[in-house]
């Protein structure tokens, strides 16, 4: 419709990154709130909000008023939408199906999403080309209008512990503490980021091939589209046999390689049936890549955060997607599209191969609620929004053995911080050195609370793996250290003390 309504590059491009940047912006309040909301409630009115999107894009191409500009901004309205969606999509997976079939429902949901994200193209287009614009934004409100009906069908059991609820700020704050703290997660965005800037500029570029260099109208953009779809469909199926017999960081290195390829023949072969051939294998690798990445972030997210975090591994995904799309729009109006996609291809392949040498996790830990922590003693009642807290744990640890007990303390810490400590350490006493205090602090009594929550199997292996080191009679002593000021004195009936 872009170019049609006389677009160039800049243009298409822009329509790209109307789309993306919104979840780029918005992706991790979006996962804030798909935690802390009813996810059912939550995604209806979303999808109230994309109807009405598309309604007005109806109106205003029945009446012939739609612009390129009336388009870009109102697509970054529907970028707003599937932003808040998004995180929550992938949420509610663990809530539909019993635990010992989570992983499957998990990789079939990212099928699912990213089939439909190609094949949803494709049967745009031809309905653009057979029936117009209106009637193809008739058939997006259609479809607003069935997950309406679906989520309205669905009758979500209440499984979101009441007792400490989280308000956004808090709710926020742990979100970004538990990505900072995790170093595997770290690797997923560092190699999803570096892929898909590469990898947009096939997505970025496609329309002005399918235009310019293959001399094709929005039908043969569908079609193409519709090869991607298929692509990805037969992609979909060899995946399982290809997982038993390659390693996630080689399925990622395939696809690159695959994608580069397709990018070099989209440039140098300006040949219709060619370019369906290429982006049937472009589907494949496009899926094998999303899979993967999307695989590998659910298998290493806890529940409580999942939406969270999987918010910014969205926020990075889309993100690079808008950058991207914008700077291949730019380079190919500098240079022009074939070398454009030639540089791209060069670049992805670079890519590829250093970044093959940053290993993807491949240790799903368990980590569901070990409930290992007794809950904390009080003299009297403590306030949650009280803080910050001190927690102290004291080992007795033999000289000869400190060196071991160090580095096992400094991959508890890694769990510490996930689980909502701001500041962590370990000291020694200087009149005992075989008195070794482990020392973290949380913002309220109720985030600690929900640290005892938190604390999942395998935090608990690595916590017995320190506590192995403890030559005292009895356990570690634990004790809990509440700030105070004028009103919390006022509530436990103290003196201020000066």
């Amino acid at each position: 419709m872009v170019t049609e309504l006389g677009g160039g590059a800049a243009a298409v491009s822009a329509i790209q990154a109307a789309g993306t940047l919104p979840v780029f912006l918005l992706a991790i309040p979006a996962g804030v709130l798909s935690d802390i909301l009813d996810r059912r409630r939550f995604l209806v009115a979303v999808q109230f909000f994309m109807a009405l999107v598309s309604t007005i894009l109806a109106f205003l191409a029945v009446t012939g008023s739609l612009s390129v500009a009336a388009m870009i901004a109102l697509t970054f309205a529907g970028g707003v939408g599937a932003a808040l969606v998004g995180p929550t999509w992938q949420s509610i997976v663990p809530e539909l199906v019993p635990r010992e079939e989570l992983k499957d429902a998990v990789a079939l949901n990212s099928l699912g999403i990213n089939i439909a994200r190609a094949i949803g193209p494709a049967a745009g287009g031809a309905i653009l080309a057979g029936l117009g614009a209106a009637a193809t934004y008739g058939g997006d409100i259609l479809s607003d209008v069935l997950v309406i009906g679906a989520l309205l069908w669905w009758r979500r059991a209440s499984t979101a512990d009441k007792a400490l609820p989280e308000n956004f700020l808090g709710a926020f704050r742990a979100g970004l503490r538990y990505t900072r703290a995790s170093k595997e997660l770290h690797v997923v965005l560092l190699r999803a980021a570096v892929f898909f800037v590469f990898a947009s500029s096939v997505w970025a570029l496609l329309p002005l091939v399918a235009r310019g260099e293959l001399k094709g109208g929005a039908g043969f953009y569908g079609i193409l589209m519709g090869a991607v779809g298929a692509g990805a469909i037969a992609g979909a199926m060899l995946l399982p046999r290809l997982r038993a017999r390659c390693s996630a960081n080689a399925l990622l290195l395939g696809a690159s390689l695959l994608s580069a390829a397709v990018m070099v023949t989209l440039a140098l072969v300006p040949v219709k049936a060619v370019a369906f051939v290429a982006l049937l294998v472009l589907g494949g690798a496009w899926i094998m890549s999303l899979t993967t990445f999307n695989g590998v972030a659910q298998g290493i997210l806890p529940n409580w955060v999942r939406g969270r975090a999987l918010a910014v591994y969205l926020t990075v995904f889309n993100g690079a997607m808008a950058a991207g799309s914008m700077g291949w729009g730019a380079v190919a109006e500098g240079i022009g599209v074939p070398s454009a996609l030639l540089v791209s291809a060069a670049g992805l392949v670079v890519a590829a191969f250093v970044m093959n040498r940053v290993k993807l996790p491949t240790v799903e830990a368990d980590l569901t609620s070990s409930h290992q922590w007794a809950e904390p003693l009080t003299a009297d009642p403590v306030a949650n929004d009280r803080g910050p807290v001190l927690i102290l744990v004291d080992y007795r640890v033999a000289r000869d053995r400190q060196a071991a007990f160090v580095s096992a303390m400094d991959r508890l810490s890694t769990e510490r911080r996930r689980d909502g400590a701001y500041a962590w350490g370990l000291s020694q006493d200087s009149t005992d050195p075989e008195r070794l205090v482990e020392w973290f602090m949380v913002e309220s009594w109720a985030e600690h609370l929900r640290q005892h929550q938190r604390f999942s199997h395998a935090g608990a292996d690595l916590q017995n793996e320190a506590v192995a080191f403890h030559s005292g009679a009895a356990p570690p002593l634990v004790t809990h250290l509440i700030g105070i000021d004028a009103r919390s004195l006022s509530q436990i009936g103290s003196s201020p003390i000066l």
